[in-house]
């Protein structure tokens, strides 16, 4: 399962200061608790992945909670109040959730790992997906948004899904990224299956299907070719004309600052771009660096293409920006309508629940 991810969905969201005060958040933390505790015994906690995988179906949920549907907030706080939510019935759920944002994201691979002996496989395998899931989003996808939030959650049977978000500091706006193990094939080549944002302008994209051809020739630069001569090659760049295209711009990179990550990739000698991208170090700038070079020098172009495509919705009913899935839109309004009718909340609590669903309807 670890070998065959899926990012399901990536959503833009206006950034807005503050937080959620205590008395919504503990609010909140007691209906997702309950709304997760309902589906889990309904549906088993492999459809509540499959479901926090769904970007549409996540803003509901945040909707449902009580958080503001179009807010970055909405991922962090409708994350945090799940894991708080299940706070002690992990176990008997089957669900278990790591990380979360900023300082908190850097302990999920602990988090992981503390309940390995709950799970029927190794949690190695899992800290795997989490780290590498992150990698994907930071620096195979170079789209301008910088991780800080990163939440997974995972099943007693190995299955996990990741919810993260990233920050772009020129347009204000945070842009989601949601993962799902089940029936994938691929970490680095077109790993999502639904796109749900509006677009930005151009991005690095190594892990589009049409950047194979570069991926191949990015792992055999840095596995065969020794380092003076990857430095060398980009010194030359820097004194060419360069595409006019910010992520392949010479003049931020560094080339005797990457000598020691060069030196690391020619000895290990990583036998794809998985295993290169996988490597320790390697990171955004090294990914620039060897797209030139394979651009340039190679001549064997990378994508630019942003995989964000639609603004966030279900659809339209002129088509526009793609045809209501009603088959889907009616399961989301259904599932949390069921989970809310079987949570176990006084009914104040329950008919807020409800009209929330219904103004996000």
């Amino acid at each position: 399962m670890t070998e065959s991810p899926q990012r399901t969905g990536i959503t833009n969201l206006p950034l807005h200061g503050g937080k959620a005060p205590k008395w919504l958040f503990d609010r909140m933390i007691l209906l997702a608790g309950e709304i997760t505790v309902a589906i889990v015994d309904e549906f088993g906690s492999g459809e509540m992945l499959r479901r926090l995988s769904d970007p549409y179906w996540f803003q509901a949920l945040g909707c449902v909670l009580g958080f503001d549907w179009h807010s970055s907030g909405v991922t962090t706080t409708t994350c945090g109040a799940l894991k708080e939510g299940i706070k002690g019935r992990q176990v008997e759920l089957g669900l278990f959730i790591a990380g979360g944002k900023g300082r908190t994201s850097r302990k999920t691979p602990l988090e992981i790992e503390n309940y390995g002996h709950n799970l029927k496989v190794d949690p190695s395998s899992l800290v795997y997906a989490s780290r590498m899931s992150a990698k994907v989003d930071n620096a195979a996808l170079q789209d301008g948004y910088q991780l800080y939030h990163h939440t997974f959650f995972f099943t007693t049977d190995g299955s996990w899904s990741v919810v993260q978000q990233g920050m772009n500091e020129v347009n204000r706006y945070a842009r989601r990224y949601h993962w799902l193990s089940e029936n994938m094939t691929d970490f680095v080549c077109e790993p999502h299956s639904a796109i749900c944002s509006q677009g930005w302008g151009e991005a690095l994209n190594l892990i589009a299907s049409e950047s194979e051809p570069a991926r191949e020739i990015i792992t055999e630069i840095a596995a065969e070719q020794k380092p003076e001569k990857i430095v060398a090659d980009l010194n030359r760049l820097k004194t060419l004309d360069l595409p006019d295209r910010h992520y392949l711009d010479a003049q931020d990179i560094h080339p005797e600052r990457l000598s020691k990550i060069f030196l690391q990739t020619y000895e290990k000698k990583p036998e794809n771009f998985k295993t290169l991208l996988g490597l320790e170090g390697v990171g955004a700038k090294t990914l620039r660096a060897l797209s030139l070079i394979s651009e340039l020098v190679y001549e064997v172009p990378v994508s630019f293409r942003d995989p964000a495509r639609y603004s966030f919705a279900h659809g339209g009913k002129d088509g526009y920006p793609y045809p209501v899935d009603k088959k889907n839109y009616d399961k989301s309004i259904e599932m949390l309508h069921l989970a809310l009718e079987k949570a176990r909340l006084g009914d104040k609590e329950k008919i807020a629940a409800f009209k929330r669903l219904k103004d996000w309807m």
